[in-house]
């Protein structure tokens, strides 16, 4: 419509529409030290975003090794807590077991006063010592290996907590520890 303005004028306006409101307004021009603040400030943010990003794939890595390091502990907990429900289980057998013996061989004790019943009483009793006796082996040999687990397990964690500790920039050289010290 403004045929009338030449073109070297238009350059300075730009139109703008605001939510269909169209209108004309002044081109805004950057002198160049704020241009070159604008630059670096891009940059920096850049910078700053790849940082951010660094960070999380850091924060992402850690977080998965220590899913895996809690996962590879709940496995052996789980081990640990079957073993020792087995050897709950044979122990209750065992008492069973022992608890039928004497229920089985006291109707010949009560049946025979002679001499012979009381070799058969002195039998039953041997017999009743043996099982018991069998019974505490099993669960001394089974808690023996509870501990075997939980010693190796115990062991294995000092040694990551050692190895974490002789991986730390502070035993390298000192030309790798200040580059580590600046890098962060």
């Amino acid at each position: 419509m403004d045929s009338a303005t030449p073109s070297g004028e238009d350059d300075d306006w730009e139109l703008c529409n605001d939510d269909g409101f169209v209108y004309k307004r002044k081109k805004r021009r950057l002198d160049p030290d704020a241009a070159a603040v604008a630059h670096v400030s891009s940059a920096t943010d850049v910078d700053h975003l790849a940082a951010l990003q660094q960070r999380r794939e850091r924060k992402k890595r850690t977080l998965l090794k220590l899913k895996d390091q809690y996962q590879r502990e709940l496995e052996q907990w789980d081990l640990l807590s079957s073993t020792l429900h087995a050897m709950e289980e044979r122990t209750s057998r065992f008492r069973q077991e022992h608890e039928r013996v004497p229920e089985q061989t006291a109707p010949l004790v009560s049946h025979s006063p002679t001499t012979k019943g009381k070799a058969s009483v002195g039998g039953s009793l041997v017999d009743e010592l043996l099982l018991q006796v069998e019974a505490q082996e099993a669960i001394i040999h089974d808690i023996s290996n509870l501990c075997d687990i939980a010693e190796a397990m115990c062991h294995k964690q000092e040694q990551q907590v050692n190895q974490s500790l002789f991986d730390l920039p502070i035993w390298a050289s000192p030309n790798e520890l200040m580059q580590f010290l600046c890098d962060d």
